[in-house]
């Protein structure tokens, strides 16, 4: 049994994706990113759900049953888990100051090696710009949130999304939904979008700075797509997730 804190909760086409960190030390990230994962299929949510109902999000501390690392070049922090016998234990949160404090000390020194060698799959960055789309068609229900942002320059232009990536964090989806819903005119088009650039963002989020987690999915078009996994505001922000419509 391994306390995870919990980093990114996301939506995938057929379920669900978490990652978190572990208190083992690491190189880049300060400390080490584990994805938990099945032997065989999807993670779906009711893996990710306590026994009294209560799902995982991110901030929680949980105890989770990693059986075994599963050797993977791209995907180094996959961690088969077991979810039947040993579901997930929350313990407790991690909020307001040490949030904040946590964040800020786990910043990835070479973020590069996640979007651009692809020798691990998992980084935390702040980038020091950044906007968000969001664009929902409610006629199919086709909804998509993006994400895109520049690092210090240190890094390297290579490791900036300028163009955006898609944004799978179920909280930061519901969020864009909410505000699509709040600036609705009456009647409703069928089509909504919203830009925010930096500035609007955080006025919006009532925030000072945003960090992103960013994660590699699987092989897609024979490369390894960066997705924005987790979008982490300080200070955070509360929303309530339709589990029905992530």
């Amino acid at each position: 049994m391994r306390e995870l804190l919990i980093r990114a909760m996301t939506r995938m086409k057929s379920g669900i994706c978490t990652a978190g960190i572990v208190a083992e030390s690491h190189p880049e990230s300060v400390h080490a990113w584990v994805r938990p994962v099945k032997e065989f299929g999807t993670l779906l949510l009711g893996d990710m759900t306590t026994v009294s109902g209560q799902v995982v999000q991110v901030n929680d501390v949980v105890s989770l049953n990693l059986l075994h690392p599963r050797v993977d070049p791209v995907h180094a922090e996959d961690w088969v888990t077991d979810f039947v016998k040993q579901p997930p234990r929350i313990l407790r949160r991690l909020d307001g100051q040490k949030r904040a404090d946590f964040l800020a000390q786990h910043i990835d020194r070479h973020p590069a090696q996640v979007l651009v060698e692809h020798s691990r799959s998992l980084c935390l960055v702040q980038p020091i710009d950044f906007w968000c789309d969001f664009f929902w068609d409610h006629y199919s229900d086709k909804y998509r949130a993006r994400i895109g942002y520049h690092l210090d320059a240190r890094f390297g232009q290579a490791a900036d999304a300028p163009n955006g990536l898609d944004v799978t964090d179920l909280a930061w989806r519901a969020l864009g939904r909410s505000w699509l819903l709040a600036d609705a005119p009456q009647p409703a088009r069928p089509v909504q979008t919203l830009h925010l650039n930096r500035a609007e963002m955080l006025e919006r989020l009532g925030a000072e700075t945003v960090y992103l987690s960013i994660g590699l999915s699987r092989i897609y078009g024979g490369g390894y797509p960066a997705l924005v996994v987790g979008v982490h505001p300080v200070p955070d922000y509360s929303v309530e997730i339709d589990y029905n419509h992530l």
